[in-house]
């Protein structure tokens, strides 16, 4: 089945996915099969019909929509964990398998197989995981797809941001890097960007000033300026000074707050630089240790000059390090009163000693802080999470000369 649908995929559109996934499974006995994905703000989880512009609404007798809270699909997208659903005299039941490409979150697929039946729960992962991989692969290309993915229209810059971004998450065995931005289809003037070369994983938050289309241009320079400065192999103060002379170049004073860091994997020493943004925070063993505080910068394209001191920190393993923008922070509600620092920190701290993984944590605060403005914000709000699992495992064996036997 697998082997096939690979084959398939080559010449595949987005639209042809349900067909041929239902087709294939079918023949390999996992009958019925049906795939949902979360809309941008991962509230519901909506079918991928194969229908072109009418992505989303089906006329037969699967749910267009399924929200994420209180569904069983949405307890598989949550918990990244299959979920047995609803079950038939014939001995077969429904099965919901989380839709994964690595640690992002993608959606569900549904699938009705043998209860009990082992092999065919192993083969329903499998198939999660190479649909996965064939909507990643289709996705950027389909307009079908970006029109499922919304619940509402997107302004310009907004449509600008997540074009530019990179995947809300990434994981391997030595660290995990996770982001959530709102407001989603209002984005203005934040933008984060990460990369992993070698042994270093790079991180950086923007806030651009303002919160219109211009603003959107601004932080776009930005984060590209930071991507040519550092494929060049600059350390961060030189991408920094790469950043604000290609800011300085555009006429209207746009400038940028930015936090730069990066991380040797190897050693868990992380270092970092500011330019007039707010200093990470790190969690440890459930515990807010430390804010890290480090002479600033000035916002990169004043014009200004004031280098900021570049400074580094050894991290334990399971360390989290919290990079945000002030609209974390700084949202109020109806009364006037903010989300602060403390609030933030501690709804972090609260949802990791539940077991959630990073992207449900991060998906349950921007919630949150939407919850807390009453559902709609009046500045961008950004948070990048880097976790640090330890140094990289050797053998036991690695280090010892063979033996002979």
């Amino acid at each position: 089945m697998l082997r096939e649908l690979v084959a398939a995929s080559h010449m595949m559109s987005m639209e042809q996915l349900p067909g041929a996934v239902a087709r294939h499974a079918a023949e390999s006995g996992m009958d019925d099969a049906v795939i949902y994905v979360a809309d941008l703000q991962q509230t519901v989880l909506r079918l991928l019909t194969g229908r072109g512009n009418d992505a989303g609404r089906d006329p037969g007798h699967e749910a267009a929509e399924l929200k994420i809270e209180g569904t069983l699909a949405g307890r598989a997208f949550q918990t990244v964990e299959p979920v047995t659903g609803q079950t038939f005299d014939d001995g077969t039941c429904q099965r919901w398998v989380p839709v994964l490409d690595g640690a992002e979150r993608i959606g569900v697929i549904r699938v009705t197989v043998r209860r009990d039946d082992e092999r065919a729960e192993e083969d329903a992962e499998f198939l999660a995981g190479l649909v996965a991989l064939i909507i990643v692969s289709k996705g950027p290309y389909s307009d079908s797809f970006s029109r499922l993915v919304r619940t509402r229209p997107m302004t310009v810059s907004a449509e600008m941001q997540w074009r530019l971004m990179p995947p809300m998450t990434f994981a391997n065995d030595q660290v995990v890097v996770g982001a959530a931005l709102e407001p989603a289809y209002r984005l203005g003037g934040d933008a984060f960007d990460y990369a992993l070369a070698a042994d270093t994983a790079f991180l950086a938050v923007f806030d651009a000033m303002g919160h219109d289309t211009a603003a959107g241009l601004t932080s776009n320079l930005a984060v590209a300026a930071c991507r040519n400065s550092r494929l060049q192999g600059a350390d961060l103060i030189e991408t920094g000074r790469a950043i604000e002379d290609v800011l300085a170049e555009q006429d209207g004073g746009r400038f940028v707050t930015a936090a730069l860091a990066d991380l040797d994997i190897r050693t868990g020493i992380l270092s970092w630089a500011l330019y007039g943004h707010p200093p990470p925070v790190v969690l440890r063993r459930g515990r807010w240790v430390t804010t890290l505080e480090c002479r600033p910068g000035t916002p990169l394209g004043t014009g200004l000059g004031i280098v900021p001191k570049l400074c580094d920190l050894q991290l334990e393993p399971g360390d989290r390090v919290l990079f945000y923008t002030d609209g974390i922070v700084e949202a109020r509600d109806p009364d006037k009163q903010e989300f602060g620092l403390r609030r933030f920190v501690d709804f972090i701290i609260k949802q990791e000693a539940n077991g959630l993984p990073v992207p449900e944590t991060l998906r349950r605060l921007i919630h949150k802080i939407l919850e807390h403005h009453a559902g709609r914000l009046d500045d961008d709000a950004t948070v990048l999470l880097l976790e640090w699992h330890g140094p990289p495992e050797v053998p036991k064996d690695a280090s010892e000369p063979m033996r002979q036997t």
